[in-house]
């Protein structure tokens, strides 16, 4: 998604208006695909009420998706809307230009 790495002017709230601890949240989804808060709280080492805020804005920006935990149904699965997405043609040609 573009415009998830944009700052904002428009008033529309964008990943990089976010804090650090919401940008920690979604580079440990992109990482390591999707997790339960449970293994998010594991892998970023944040308090489980700073991730579960940290989802809250994620998903309210359209970042992230919540689905059912089919292994344990108490829990919620949490994964990137698009993680393909997050660079623009121009960045990902500049970023792996020979």
């Amino acid at each position: 998604m573009a415009g998830t790495e944009q700052g904002s002017t428009d008033g529309t709230e964008t990943l990089e208006d976010l804090p650090p601890s919401a940008k920690l949240v979604f580079k440990v989804l992109e990482y390591n695909g999707a997790l339960t808060q449970k293994g998010i709280v594991e892998e970023s080492m944040l308090s489980a009420r700073t991730v579960r805020y940290a989802l809250e804005r994620l998903e309210r920006i359209g970042v992230v998706d919540e689905d059912v935990y089919f292994a344990d149904a108490r829990q919620n699965l949490y994964e990137l809307t698009d993680p393909a997405g997050e660079f623009t043609t121009d960045e990902k040609e500049a970023c792996c230009a020979d």
